[in-house]
């Protein structure tokens, strides 16, 4: 039976999210600024056409964005990310095999389902997710992850395949001419100085690369993951679906603050912060801590000022993923690479040494029993942060969440409301 692969990608997913809150973004070239509101990390097709590069930083651009209406939003990782999951659960139910690859995309198995007609059960795909969350998707199907990829480019840059690119559809000889058309640095995985390396070569599109014979990558020192990207493109399917994530090996947590701190204060409040949002990502894995080491850093680019970073690692006396565990050895690490007399602009948390909580080899002198209460008293904190919002209970330490927020606190002037996920933020629709 042909193998048949699905990636469905959210279009300018970022912005569609707004769009869906906000219908007055449509047709209006948007941008979504990072953290800080610093670079444009998302745009609207509209914003595309005006030419505005991903990664621009806000400030130079603000002039061209008077100049065309361009309206920018701060990032809103709490709506996006609900909706990524509801999508994703739509989506599942279109294939008994999923592989939720990133915010906006995943794979879908369709082996079996040609007799459906894969490009119609694909506008199916596209209506249903359309008609439940308003977001408009796209599809490629192929026989191999890479030729799926490929296929979800066209369905995106080529009107003529309305969303839907099927590539099991095409016979050889349809195929071959559009493979042929598009640049060999749009492969899933070729990047731009492989494809400088290629085009040395003589490989200069998809479809070069598809005939290029493994001998030939050999001899010029081409690795493993290029032949394995050529009988990729050759339908043999080389990556099969991970139905779910691999457990981590590291968390991390770090940000930009929103101004420059100085005071050991500040600092600290921000390093509890940090170490409970790892504490939370931990403990959703299932896991446990056995280091945690702590980061600080001036601004690099601001000239004229000294600058200073520093990063210390310490082991934790027994792996752990109570939050007060973590707390007490990230400050203990802070106090001891703190300076003063410095405008620190940036803290980071990363949590090492991870294993699995069930199951674990205890040590001979761990307290069993006040584990087991910290492990009780982490899932309700964790319970009802879930149910009422984040940061509905912390630690005192974080600060008292009052209004103006700290200095360390992520800058989101343009931030949107959490439609979704806090009962002060739902849309309301008002008679006219």
């Amino acid at each position: 039976m042909t193998r048949a692969i699905a990636l469905v990608d959210g279009n300018n997913f970022y912005v569609s999210c707004q769009r869906v809150f906000d219908p007055k973004l449509e047709g209006r070239p948007v941008v979504v600024l990072s953290n800080n509101d610093g670079c444009v990390v998302a745009r609207s097709q509209e914003a595309r056409a005006l030419k505005i590069p991903m990664g621009a930083p806000w400030f130079q651009i603000e002039g061209l964005a008077r100049r065309h209406g361009i309206l920018a939003l701060s990032s809103n990782y709490t709506l996006y990310a609900d909706m990524s999951s509801r999508m994703m659960r739509i989506l599942g139910g279109f294939s008994p095999r999923q592989e939720i690859y990133s915010i906006d995309e995943c794979f879908l198995d369709l082996t079996g389902f040609q007799r459906l007609g894969l490009t119609d059960y694909g506008q199916r795909m596209r209506r249903t997710v359309k008609q439940q969350i308003g977001i408009p998707v796209c599809v490629g199907i192929g026989a191999s992850k890479t030729l799926a990829k490929l296929a979800n480019h066209c369905a995106k840059k080529r009107p003529i395949y309305e969303g839907v690119c099927d590539f099991t559809a095409m016979t050889p000889a349809v195929l071959a001419p559009l493979l042929g058309e598009i640049a060999v640095g749009e492969v899933w995985g070729i990047g731009g100085r492989l494809a400088e390396r290629l085009q040395a070569i003589g490989v200069r599109t998809v479809l070069d690369l598809q005939r290029c014979s493994p001998m030939r990558l050999r001899a010029a020192r081409f690795s493993v993951v290029v032949e394995r990207t050529v009988l990729e493109l050759n339908g043999a399917s080389c990556l099969e679906l991970e139905g779910c994530a691999p457990p981590k090996k590291q968390i991390m947590t770090s940000r930009s603050f929103g101004a420059p701190v100085t005071s050991l204060a500040e600092l600290t409040q921000a390093v509890i912060a940090y170490t409970t949002r790892a504490g939370e990502k931990l403990r959703r894995q299932g896991a446990v801590a056995g280091q945690i080491q702590v980061s600080i850093h001036t601004n690099p680019f601001q000239k004229g000022e000294p600058q200073y970073s520093q990063a210390v690692a310490l082991a934790l006396p027994s792996p752990s993923s109570d939050t007060r565990v973590l707390i007490k050895l990230a400050l203990a690490g802070l106090q001891r690479i703190y300076r003063p007399g410095f405008r620190y602009q940036k803290a980071g948390i990363l949590l090492d040494g991870l294993q699995p909580a069930q199951g674990r080899q205890r040590s001979l002198f761990e307290d069993v029993q006040g584990g087991q209460r910290g492990e009780r008293l982490m899932a309700v904190l964790d319970r009802v942060n879930q149910r009422m919002g984040s940061g509905t209970l912390r630690l005192l330490g974080e600060g008292p969440g009052t209004d103006p927020p700290p200095r360390w606190k992520t800058k989101a002037a343009r931030l949107t409301p959490c439609y979704t996920t806090r009962l002060a933020d739902l849309a309301v629709a008002k008679a006219c």
